[in-house]
């Protein structure tokens, strides 16, 4: 076939001119598209809206437990701690695996839209979610008497950049490996079993030293302790290696294991 004919038609001879969309017109549409699934789900709602909620309301005004004469001051990093784990881990490999259990993710797979393109519009939505419980929570915790150290904000906010992106890389993991009903199950007892080891932080003077280290090796106790660190003004680099360490495994794992079906 000559040049000519291959140019027959000049641009835009034809409307509409059907092309596939650039790529940030594609991650933009996939990202909306989960963030109001996200949203429209009542049972991710409750893990990551209203249960944090719940936490940092009863456990500021009721006296449980030994936290301290600042009590909020130690509760709000600790529930955000509890949100980014229920969006970016808990909520996210249930959605994925279901998706894949209903062919959802295959039938993206055959569209214009490339792989990437699904995780990191699946990974937008989880981050635009975790945004507006940090501010939420944070709104609430300020009326309740939490005042975090100059520059405690900035530093809190790239401490739960990075512990979203560890959360989240776990949660494709387990999502995209193991059937719909185990993830289901295997996600929510994780959530409790890592809720419950980071919990030994706030009981750290009545445990062990090395009892204490093990727990910030765990994802959820290392989020914790670099929390409530950064909030007071401090860089708890230990926890911060141990989120990078967890990121990095999961997400290089979930790339070669995940599955779309």
């Amino acid at each position: 076939m000559s040049a000519d004919s291959e140019n027959r038609f000049a641009p835009g001879t034809f409307v509409p001119d059907p092309r596939p969309a650039g790529r940030a017109a594609m991650l933009a549409a996939q990202t909306r598209l989960e963030l109001v699934l996200l949203l429209r789900n009542g049972e991710q709602l409750l893990l990551t809206m209203f249960i944090p909620i719940t936490l940092l309301v009863g456990l500021t005004l009721l006296p449980f437990g030994d936290l301290g004469t600042e009590r909020v001051d130690t509760i709000v990093p600790a529930v955000m701690m509890v949100a980014v784990m229920s969006t970016a881990f808990t909520g996210q490999a249930i959605a994925v695996g279901f998706d894949r259990r209903y062919g959802a993710l295959k039938r993206l797979g055959a569209t214009a839209l490339p792989r990437w393109g699904i995780i990191a519009g699946k990974s937008g939505a989880v981050v635009l979610v975790v945004i507006v419980q940090a501010l939420l929570l944070g709104a609430i915790g300020l009326a309740l008497g939490w005042r975090p150290e100059p520059g405690g904000l900035l530093l809190g906010a790239a401490v739960i950049a990075l512990g979203t992106a560890t959360f989240a890389a776990l949660g494709l993991l387990l999502g995209g490996t193991l059937r719909a009903e185990i993830v289901l199950a295997l996600a929510n007892i994780l959530w409790f079993v890592m809720l419950g080891i980071a919990s030994v932080h706030f009981a750290a003077g009545s445990v062990p030293d090395a009892v204490h280290t093990l727990v910030r090796l765990v994802p959820s106790g290392a989020l914790a302790v670099a929390l409530e660190e950064a909030m007071r003004g401090a860089v708890d680099w230990l926890g911060l290696v141990v989120l990078a360490v967890w990121g990095l495994v999961g997400g290089a794992a979930a790339v070669r294991w995940f599955r779309f079906q």
